[in-house]
């Protein structure tokens, strides 16, 4: 059987269409699945469990049929949907995974990120990600009332549009060393990340040892899934 990977759907109401995709996705070919793998930043915000948006908890039920399924369902937090909490675990019938995480399946061995943290170029950013990521935060940010959350969230968006268009291209992509140095440290050739919308397959060579990253890409346009079964990992797209 083959695991599924994805990431980077930014599901909202405002692309009705990605949601409805996603859940096409998880009624017919996710069914077929051993595992579903999500690597952060399914929805395009997520300001706690008690999240009542209808259209998101749309997609929260259809995960939950999924699980109910049988398929094991796995996620990771994201820049967008770092939130989740053991409630939405519950809610989903998922596993919340640590960032990185190294996933064996069908003899083999890949380092799973969402891959923010692999872009250290971009020192603002990563001092708002270490803010965002502390308990006492999280916990000031949740005792607020949802409608407080959810405009400041909205506005963090809007923040996020405008140091995105700042930022040199070169600084929103992964940092080649600290790939390096993570892919070193866990011992394994395969990473596997999202974050940064720009899927790809990419060779490296650390310490004379053969190394890929692969990129998942984003579900704006299309379908991004990776596919790993018995033959290795696939990086496919699903038109729309």
């Amino acid at each position: 059987m083959t695991a599924l990977v994805v990431s980077d759907l930014h599901i909202d109401a405002a692309w009705p269409e990605i949601g409805e995709q996603f859940i096409a996705f998880l009624e017919g070919e996710a069914r077929g699945a051993e595992a579903l793998y999500v690597l952060g930043d399914l929805f395009e915000a997520w300001i706690g469990d008690d999240d009542d948006n209808p259209h998101r908890r749309g997609v929260v039920a259809a995960l939950r049929r999924l699980s109910a399924s049988g398929v094991e369902l796995y996620f990771q937090h994201g820049n967008r949907d770092f939130l989740y909490g053991s409630r939405f675990e519950c809610d989903t019938g998922g596993l919340l995974l640590a960032d990185p995480v190294i996933v064996s399946r069908h003899g083999k061995r890949a380092l799973f990120a969402h891959g923010d943290a692999l872009c250290t170029d971009d020192v603002p950013y990563q001092r708002l990600r270490a803010l965002v990521r502390d308990p006492p935060w999280q916990r000031a940010f949740l005792g607020l009332g949802r409608a407080t959350r959810q405009l400041l969230a909205d506005e963090a968006r809007s923040g996020s549009r405008a140091h995105t268009a700042q930022q040199q291209t070169m600084l929103m992509d992964v940092n080649p060393a600290t790939v390096e140095a993570l892919l070193r440290a866990a011992g394994v050739d395969t990473l596997v990340h999202g974050h940064t919308h720009r899927p790809g397959v990419h060779a490296l060579s650390i310490d004379g040892r053969a190394c890929t990253r692969i990129v998942t890409g984003d579900w704006y346009t299309q379908g991004s899934v990776l596919c790993w079964d018995n033959a290795g990992l696939r990086l496919e797209t699903r038109p729309r």
